[in-house]
């Protein structure tokens, strides 16, 4: 009997030693290591992901200790670990929710297609499938938009951070949502469909701010008049959609027959070309009051504006010798 009760104390003893060694010896990562934990998986789930991944030391001494620990609930999410830690500190992050986010930046005047690569460069999911989800998901916009033919320019610049626990949908939803917030800030309710049109057009054509009502305004201009826009960014995106730009536009270029070639046809394309800032979108909400019908680059950042296609040229001429010059 003496033996047995000595066996069974060498027993406890190793087990309290063995769960003393899984729990709170810190276990260091070969490098950065990230684990996605999706909501519904099991404690065990959680520990085996855990462990596999070189976190933890052993899968059932997580779960011993979550049961003691119940009151903690495990937050679903990515995670990363880089730095030695225990079953407990593991534990703890977890039930805190201390979860990794991916940092997005989208500029102003991004396209879908520059949008979908930057989400794949943040490891956030495939930009083919971004691209369909963003040209499928109108039904995002539809009360706002029902033209819409994608949801090209409705998914608003800003600085997103997001996690591999949020799908597509969810990404494309939160960009929609801020558009919207905007939209409502600045009062843009009605005629949505052309104000945003007008906007990612403008977007493109100029990065500084104080020169967008002008450039809206030579724009409604030759709408009036219904004289071809001339846009150099709408035809870029026209050969995006068709899989054909090299990253430059040659004259031939403007032959390509699309709607979106605002050279080949009058008037507004048929939806956005880009998905334009608060400012440009302001811009084309309330335009400058001007008799200007063109522009052209001064070389230096902006741009000369001209009542007639004489004074236009001269500031093409102007802005040739500026290049020659440098």
């Amino acid at each position: 009997m003496r033996k047995i009760l000595i066996f069974l104390l060498l027993v406890l003893i190793a087990a309290d030693a063995w769960l003393a060694w899984a729990l709170f010896l810190p276990v260091s990562p070969s490098g950065q290591k990230f684990v996605l934990l999706r909501s519904g998986y099991s404690t065990r789930r959680i520990a085996t992901e855990l462990k596999n991944a070189g976190v933890i030391r052993n899968a059932s001494a997580f779960v011993i200790w979550h049961y003691f620990h119940r009151g903690r609930s495990l937050k679903a999410g990515e995670y990363l670990f880089e730095k030695p830690g225990n079953v407990a500190q593991v534990h703890r992050r977890l039930s805190h929710g201390d979860i990794y986010v991916h940092t997005v930046v989208i500029p102003e005047g991004f396209t879908i297609f520059d949008v979908a690569q930057a989400i794949q460069d943040a490891g956030l999911g495939p930009s083919n499938e971004f691209l369909s989800l963003a040209k499928s998901g109108v039904h995002l916009i539809r009360d706002l938009d029902p033209q819409a033919r994608s949801l090209e320019g409705y998914l608003f610049p800003d600085t997103y951070q997001f996690t591999r626990a949020q799908s597509l949908q969810d990404i494309l939803a939160a960009m929609v949502k801020r558009f919207r917030q905007e939209a409502s800030t600045i009062g843009l309710h009605q005629d949505v469909h052309r104000i945003v049109t007008m906007a990612s057009i403008v977007e493109k054509e100029t990065a500084v701010p104080e020169e967008r009502s002008m450039v809206a305004s030579v724009y409604y201009n030759r709408l009036a008049k219904r004289i071809a826009l001339d846009a150099d960014p709408s035809v870029i995106y026209a050969e995006l959609l068709d899989g054909t730009y090299q990253g430059a536009l040659h004259h031939d270029d403007l032959r390509i027959n699309s709607p979106y070639n605002t050279y080949r046809y009058a008037g507004l394309p048929p939806g956005p070309i880009a998905n334009p800032g608060r400012s440009s979108l302001q811009a084309a909400m309330n335009p400058a009051n001007s008799d200007y019908y063109y522009f052209v680059s001064n070389g230096n950042g902006h741009h000369r504006f001209a009542r007639s296609l004489e004074e236009h040229n001269r500031n093409v001429a102007a802005f040739r010798r500026t290049l020659q010059g440098r």
